[in-house]
């Protein structure tokens, strides 16, 4: 694709990296990609090539071929890297993250900036422990200026217990000197039904913020309607292959399209665990290993505490955290 001159440049740029630019995409593939919710070649990357083959019903070679076709093009753009690339290349990159306060300074300098894009990040705990009223304040957060931490972006929200309340939404607004008509108009919120219905919604995430300029995605529960509809050891492979697909759908679009996704998790007691706290979350190691960063809630006398349990960067620690009128701040 070395060979593109200024004009057909300009005019991939004007179609958003449209399908139909690739070669091999013609306009019956456009159509069956269209009516599946792919409509960039973004979107070609952000769904993997098992979900890419049903769509298309050709082979696997065939979809390989196109999503190379797909790479290829994105790292002419330099919106992506193609292979190998040297560390000071992606330190570069590092340094284009962005951080959403939570409105908490502590919970801030333990996560060292506040939650970032291009990553995902797990809020787990008990029941009370503070993780939707996070989600509610980020969705919030986001929101503000800049130099105030936020991105001046709006946010998705993916609720599966019904426990969006557009009324703390109007709270925190208004504790933060923000319209709350605005704010509430900038979260764009889904009710999914049940897991199917869950999975469906991540697919079509990629669209969702590209029309909305999201710079957070809200998953409040991310796991919980799996828990509910795959009971039981006999289900367990078929539980845990589904959660797989959908949590690398959300890596590959927290780095793509550079936004957050916040993700909150249920936990369970380990009856095994003789000494220290028996509490883990649920989802096992699938969760776990396409998480960026795992926090743990829990209560603490008129508090919260935070802790990190897993990172790539950031130190062992805990932050004390209170949850007011007006979201997420620090204790008196």
């Amino acid at each position: 694709m070395a060979g593109h001159g200024e004009e057909e440049k300009v005019a991939i740029e004007e179609k958003d990296l449209d399908v139909s630019v690739l070669d091999g995409v013609g306009p019956a593939t456009k159509q069956k990609l269209n009516n599946a919710g792919i409509y960039t070649i973004m979107d070609l990357l952000v769904h993997s090539t098992s979900h890419l083959c049903d769509i298309l019903g050709g082979s696997r070679e065939k979809v390989l071929h196109l999503q190379e076709k797909a790479r290829n093009l994105l790292a002419e753009y330099n919106i992506i890297e193609k292979g190998f690339v040297s560390a000071d290349k992606i330190y570069e990159r590092a340094k284009r993250i962005s951080y959403i306060t939570t409105g908490s300074k502590n919970l801030d300098e333990l996560l060292m900036g506040g939650v970032e894009t291009q990553a995902i990040t797990e809020f787990y705990g008990e029941f009370g422990t503070g993780k939707t009223q996070i989600c509610h304040a980020l969705s919030v957060n986001v929101q503000l200026p800049r130099e105030e931490g936020g991105l001046e972006a709006s946010a998705i929200y993916i609720d599966t217990e019904n426990t969006f309340r557009p009324s703390r939404i109007v709270e925190i607004a208004e504790g933060r000197n923000l319209d709350p008509k605005e704010v509430l108009r900038s979260i764009h919120v889904a009710r999914a039904l049940n897991s199917s219905h869950l999975l469906l919604l991540v697919k079509n995430l990629g669209q969702k913020i590209r029309e909305t300029d999201a710079k957070l995605v809200v998953l409040d529960s991310a796991v919980g309607p799996f828990r509910a509809e795959y009971v039981g050891r006999g289900q367990l492979a078929e539980r845990q292959q589904l959660l797989n697909v959908m949590m690398h759908d959300l890596t590959r679009l927290a780095e793509l399209y550079d936004v957050a996704v916040v993700i909150t998790n249920q936990v369970l007691v380990s009856p095994d665990i003789f000494f220290g706290d028996p509490t883990r979350p649920i989802g096992g190691h699938v969760v776990a290993h396409a998480i960026t960063y795992r926090i743990y809630l829990r209560k603490a006398k008129n508090a919260r505490i935070a802790s990190i349990v897993d990172s790539p960067q950031h130190p062992p620690g805990e932050a004390v955290f209170v949850i007011t009128k007006t979201g997420i701040s620090d204790p008196p």
